[in-house]
């Protein structure tokens, strides 16, 4: 029997799946906590949990990781020297630290409009290549003619032998500046993925599996391990990906709305007649608008292990996420007697970090530059849970507000907290951890917000569903306003929404959402089996994808009283051809587009015999009926 082995890293938990590579059964499943800054230790205890001699079984091992994101989103990446050529610039509220600008670039023929200036790029290589770990590089219309960026790319490597990262590699998409975020990410991203993928190498060499190693991408393709070397930000939001494709493989729904409930966020996407749905925009990580192509989704910082905290009687969930009472509780028992004793909170102390139920603990993150309030809030922490009050156990005063929230942003410390999985565990609709926790927990913030114990977690329950209907209902309706949708849904003469694919839910605990849910939405909502680890599911069920586009472009005479064309050009990825007739140009861009489709499929070591391409055509005309002046052509490559 032929198995694959499906991992997840996600941003709370870590999941490993065992397929049957036959018939897409999941034999078996296991959930670890993620561990940072070192992702390796929760593959590690999630591998661990699986039969030890399956695993000699493995023929194919998939990794979705939120490594990419993380990076971009906590500024941990590795220094880059970024290079733009031709007209563009760096915002003034985008601070990186080593960049130029030189003259050079082309027009939308692909002609050259300015020669390179190519003296003060080496000078700058030089200045900072030991201040680096590479380079990117992005030129006026270089996905119309790349020479200047691959003129660039021969001097980094020749001078310095340094990784370079062009625009034109990565995007096909107008935007020099954008292409340029998009390569300075990846290039930041390089080293770290490197490392990572070596790390899971050795992790799975240690076990005796003999298997192809991939990774996927946030489209929802999976590629072979050196194209995710060479491109790790195409793994920015892998993770929603898995979790549109698991929970579509589980359901058996081609065609779907998938709401992903996960520890940090609710994540809503949509599959179409088995593709996931792409935005036509790039994604979006932070501050940074890139061209790479990810699924269409809606956001929102609210699930299963958001912090629930009390201000002046009324419940906060989120945004922040925290290790819910019920877990916390497994490893450090003693939380429980914690929770038991009073601590001396004072009304104008109480913010989201100043909670009864609230503790803190060091990460494991080796601190650095810190400032001395911090440095000393840090130094009174522990490797164990402590609470506001025993941070200052002897003085009269509460942890900064402010101090502890750059701690907690720079990840030097976790927090624990009363989530919604803690009030699904107090209700009975969710047990999976350490319900006594939840339920002492439950206690000491009821009385802290006025009300019994049961009414504040259904309270909680019920807001968490109505945010889940919100996110779908947001999604679904993408051009209306967002507080136009609430007004609806909460209306007191709503009769809910006709949605009519269905609706499958992924996460832990989403049964316990499913029936709330209902009132919202008329339409077949379901929870597969597994939908707990749907995300490393999903990360089997990828396909190879290949989107590319190829544009056919008529060359034309200078003169305005003839626009006659004299040629046409061929555009693709990396290159431009010259062609005499329309008719040549357009089988050649045919020929050319099939054959990128193809070599990408082989280096993915995909099955080519199994491989479809489907070319959508675009023509513009000055008349109808005659030979167009421009024709797009849009390819779709789908691999097994």
């Amino acid at each position: 029997m032929k198995l694959s082995l499906g991992i997840d890293a996600g941003g709370t938990y870590t999941d490993a799946v065992l397929l049957n590579s036959d018939d897409g059964r999941v034999l078996q499943a296991n959930k670890a906590l993620t561990t940072y800054p070192d992702l390796i230790f929760g593959i590690r205890d999630a591998l661990d949990g699986l039969d030890q001699k399956l695993l000699a079984d493995v023929r194919l091992v998939c990794v979705s990781t939120t490594l990419a994101t993380n990076t971009i989103l906590e500024n941990t990446g590795y220094p880059v020297g970024l290079i733009l050529i031709g007209k563009t610039g760096i915002p003034a509220d985008r601070k990186i630290e080593y960049s130029i600008q030189v003259r050079g670039g082309h027009n939308s023929a692909g002609n050259e409009v300015e020669p390179l200036d190519i003296q003060p790029v080496e000078d700058f290589i030089l200045k900072v290549k030991n201040k680096v770990s590479a380079f990117a590089v992005s030129s006026y219309f270089s996905v119309r003619n790349p020479e200047h960026e691959l003129q660039v790319k021969e001097s980094v490597m020749q001078l310095t032998g340094l990784p370079v990262v062009c625009g034109h590699e990565l995007s096909q998409d107008l935007g020099v500046y954008e292409r340029g975020v998009t390569a300075y990410l990846n290039a930041q991203l390089i080293p770290l993925t490197d490392q990572f993928m070596q790390a899971v190498t050795s992790e799975i060499k240690k076990r005796n599996i003999e298997a192809k190693l991939m990774m996927l991408k946030c489209d929802g393709s999976m590629v072979s391990i050196g194209e995710a070397l060479k491109k790790p930000i195409q793994s920015i939001f892998s993770g929603p990906a898995a979790s549109l494709l698991g929970a579509s493989h589980l359901s058996g729904f081609e065609t779907c709305a998938v709401v992903d409930v996960g520890g940090t966020s609710t994540d809503v996407s949509m599959m179409h007649e088995g593709l996931p749905e792409i935005s036509d925009l790039g994604a979006v990580v932070g501050k940074w608008q890139t061209k790479v192509k990810a699924l269409r989704m809606e956001t929102s910082a609210v699930g299963g292990d958001s912090h629930v905290w009390i201000l002046n009687h009324e419940i906060h969930i989120g945004p922040r996420r925290v290790i819910p009472l019920c877990l916390a509780a497994l490893n450090y028992p003693e939380i429980k007697e914690k929770l038991t004793m009073q601590q001396n909170i004072l009304r104008n102390q109480i913010g989201e970090n100043i909670q009864p139920t609230k503790f803190f603990m060091r990460s494991g993150k080796i601190p650095d530059d810190l400032s001395p309030e911090e440095k000393d809030l840090f130094d009174r922490l522990s490797n164990v849970p402590y609470t506001a009050s025993d941070i200052y156990w002897n003085e009269n005063r509460m942890p900064s507000h402010m101090t502890m929230d750059m701690l907690i942003q720079k990840r030097l410390v976790r927090t624990i907290g009363f989530t919604p999985t803690d009030a699904l565990h107090v209700m009975g609709e969710y047990q999976k951890w350490d319900a006594e926790a939840a339920h002492i927990g439950s206690e000491v913030l009821s009385r802290f917000a006025g009300m019994e114990k049961m009414e504040l977690c259904s309270r909680v329950k019920e807001q968490v569903t109505s945010n889940i209907a919100l996110n779908l209902a947001a999604f679904l309706l993408e051009d209306v306003d967002r507080e136009e949708i609430n007004k609806i849904i909460s209306g007191k003469f709503f009769a809910g929404i006709k949605v009519k694919m269905p609706v499958v839910l992924l996460g832990g605990p989403v049964t316990a959402y499913r029936d709330g849910l209902a009132k919202y939405f008329d339409s077949l909502i379901v929870v597969p089996q597994h939908a707990d680890v749907g995300n490393a599911v999903g990360a089997l069920a990828a396909k190879g994808i290949k989107r590319l586009e190829v544009l056919v472009k008529a060359s034309l005479s200078e003169s305005k009283y003839n626009i006659k064309p004299k040629s046409y050009i061929v555009f693709y990825p990396g290159g431009r051809k010259e062609f005499s007739s329309y008719a040549e140009a357009l089988y050649n861009a045919e020929r050319i587009g099939s054959e990128l489709v193809m070599d990408y499929m082989s280096s993915s070591y995909l099955d080519l015999t199994e491989v479809k391409i489907n070319i959508s055509r675009n023509d513009i005309s000055v008349e109808e009926g005659t030979t167009p002046l421009e024709t797009r052509l849009g390819f779709l490559g789908i691999g097994q």
